[in-house]
């Protein structure tokens, strides 16, 4: 995903335990995402929030563009 562009989350992978720390952080199926930085870890924008995950957590999440 390119940075600054807002993407839909379609799918998280993974387990249980992965999709509850996800959705603690406001990031579930549905949300409207848009990436701040790559830089170390990936800081992301969801619901006015800024939030930085790891790389493998990030790797879990599929995201569509939204137009």
């Amino acid at each position: 995903m390119e940075p600054g562009k807002p993407a839909r989350i379609i799918g998280i992978g993974g387990g249980h335990g992965i999709r509850q720390k996800l959705n603690l952080r406001g990031i579930s199926e549905g949300s409207i995402v848009r990436v701040i930085s790559t830089n170390g870890p990936i800081t992301i924008e969801v619901d006015r929030n800024v939030i930085s995950i790891g790389r493998g957590m990030a790797q879990k999440i599929r995201v569509a563009k939204v137009q």
